[in-house]
């Protein structure tokens, strides 16, 4: 079954890390990383720019609009994920555990299940 564990990042409380603390996130996102390429439930792992950087496009009458930015003003955003192929809903929660950003207060990760991918249906 593949889940996407997905990171959710709010500036404010990674700002009141220190050095050491960002430094530790990074090192314990690097072992889990191995960590799932050595089980083989990892896809892929990605880290999204700052919202900042977004370009927003929907289109009306006909023509694409494009606007600068975050789609939704909100403190949190999307930082990141994982997408992994596990055997059910129980080990996709038990490997978002162990992503350094769980223990910390004020950031979040949510795991769900992949429905649908390259035209086909996930069982």
């Amino acid at each position: 079954m593949k889940f996407l564990i997905s990171m959710h990042i709010n500036p404010a409380v990674l700002d009141a890390l220190t050095d050491a603390e960002r430094a530790a996130i990074g090192e314990g996102h690097g072992r889990f990383i191995e960590e799932l390429k050595a089980s083989g439930e990892l896809i892929t792992t990605q880290a999204l720019a700052d919202p900042s950087q977004a370009a927003v496009v929907s289109v009306r009458g006909g023509q694409p609009v494009v606007t600068d930015g975050p789609f939704l003003e909100a403190k949190e955003y999307l930082g990141g994920f994982y997408l992994i192929d596990c055997e059910d809903k129980e080990r996709a929660i038990e490997l978002a555990a162990q992503i350094p950003d769980a223990a910390i207060e004020g950031l979040g990760i949510e795991v769900r299940q992949v429905m649908f991918a390259d035209g086909q249906l996930e069982a």
